[in-house]
């Protein structure tokens, strides 16, 4: 595969630094302001783009307190609408944020949650959509934004297999190849033993696109390992102060984190290199260090070669090791003084 996928003012390929998203999510805590430090903060941090959510209350659930709409896990004891109505970021700031992001010279993109949030980005004209892991049964919805023809992201948190293979097929189907999947675990935070991150090599694989991670792990080890396992595209929850409070603010990184990240994932990919056995200039200039055969005491004319006169030493720029055997035994030709590399000129 050979794919390429531009987001903003980055291509994305398999021969591509990794694309790394800070996601804003509902950590702006209802703070316009607070919105924009983010994403300079995610600009200076190292990140090739923020992410934002498109949806309102009402546009994601309705408003009922029956059993099913009742949240679990970290926001347990409220309803999807209620929290939802404190987590959402406002439709009228998104525009200028995106404004903002693009004179800071940061791509900003979003995920919709229903057909008039689509709408409303394309009239920003975002340069990607991500489909988060919950909707990645919302078929409606998928293939409104493949027939757009912009890159579109697809997150696996809560897929079986068929249901990844359905939003890759609707995405081929309307017309967009442009499909970058992304390894998800829907925990927040995410337990480390359940991110099965070999996953990653192969869904490329299975799926023939570009793969890669949205983190909800604490730490930066897991962005790190699935780079080194391939992932094009880093995901990671993002905000200025865990101690700010917040929905999200639990599993977010702070600055001095995500920047951490970066450097070490930027690390790994100039160490991941290339497929080669030739050894650089460096390393074929201190080859003169490794072994080869020395001749140890002097040896006289006609003296034979032994053990005691003869050995594997450094440094390397006597005969090679592989002749050992096969010179033990014979005679000098002439004198040979100790610390002389051997050579053929002195057998015979």
């Amino acid at each position: 595969m050979n794919k390429e996928i531009k987001i903003g003012r980055k291509v994305i390929s398999e021969n591509s630094p990794a694309y790394i998203v800070a996601e804003m999510s509902a950590n702006h805590n209802m703070d316009f302001n607070r919105a924009k430090e983010i994403i300079k903060a995610a600009k200076e941090s190292g990140a090739d783009a923020v992410k934002i959510q498109t949806y309102t209350p009402d546009t994601i659930t309705i408003d009922s307190d029956m059993p099913a709409f009742r949240t679990k896990g970290i926001w347990e004891g409220r309803t999807l609408y209620e929290l939802y109505g404190k987590a959402y970021t406002p439709w009228e700031w998104q525009n200028d944020l995106k404004s903002y992001a693009d004179e800071l010279g940061i791509d900003l993109f979003s995920s919709p949650f229903d057909p008039t949030a689509v709408d409303f980005l394309e009239k920003m004209d975002v340069p990607a959509y991500k489909i988060a892991s919950f909707e990645i049964n919302d078929i409606p919805l998928i293939k409104k934004i493949a027939k757009l023809g912009k890159p579109i992201i697809i997150s696996t948190g809560i897929a079986y297999l068929e249901d990844i293979d359905l939003a890759i097929r609707t995405c081929i189907e309307a017309g967009n190849d442009n499909v970058i999947l992304l390894k998800c675990i829907s925990s927040y935070p995410a337990p480390y033993e359940d991110m099965n991150l070999r996953v990653i090599p192969n869904m490329k694989e299975t799926f023939d696109c570009i793969c890669g991670l949205s983190d909800h792990t604490l730490g930066t080890e897991i962005a790190v390992a699935a780079t080194a396992l391939g992932s094009k595209m880093v995901e990671k929850h993002f905000t200025l102060r865990r101690s700010d409070g917040g929905e999200d603010s639990q599993f977010s990184m702070e600055p001095a984190e995500f920047e951490k990240m970066v450097t070490e994932i930027r690390n790994v990919e100039k160490a991941l290199g290339k497929v080669s056995y030739m050894p650089n200039a460096g390393q074929i200039e201190s080859r003169i260090y490794s072994r080869s055969l020395f001749v140890v005491k002097d040896i006289k004319a006609g003296e034979v070669i032994t053990e005691d006169n003869v050995r594997s030493i450094r440094p390397g720029i006597g005969m090679h090791t592989k002749y050992y055997e096969q010179i033990l035994g014979q005679k000098a030709r002439c004198d040979i003084a100790k610390g002389t590399p051997m050579d053929w000129k002195y057998i015979g």
